[in-house]
């Protein structure tokens, strides 16, 4: 799991709540989890009583939708990228206009 879009996703959630998550630290049978490997849904933890735990399926449901959006923002700029040269405008001229980078 992407440690990047699991923050972003559980960021969603309790927006009330200041830092109503964790992450463990310890396996139920004692064994220290090494940190490279508590950043994930089987390792989280409620710091807030009155936060919800959101359930794996909704966390990775909004993972999917984060992902998704991220897609389409860039499919849209490749898009506008298209059309701008369509009309004449340089890479260059694109970047400096608008900050849309070649790929």
């Amino acid at each position: 799991m992407d440690k990047r879009y699991l923050q972003k996703a559980l960021s969603t959630f309790n927006t009330d709540k200041h830092q109503w998550y964790g992450w463990k630290k310890y396996n139920d049978d004692g064994t220290k989890i090494p940190n490279d490997q508590r950043m994930c849904y089987e390792c989280l933890i409620l710091n807030d009583d009155t936060a919800t735990m959101p359930t794996e399926t909704e966390v990775n449901a909004k993972i999917e939708e984060l992902k998704q959006e991220e897609t389409d923002k860039e499919t849209k700029k490749a898009s506008a990228k298209s059309k701008l040269e369509a009309l004449g405008l340089t890479t260059e001229e694109i970047k400096e206009a608008f900050g849309i980078w070649a790929y």
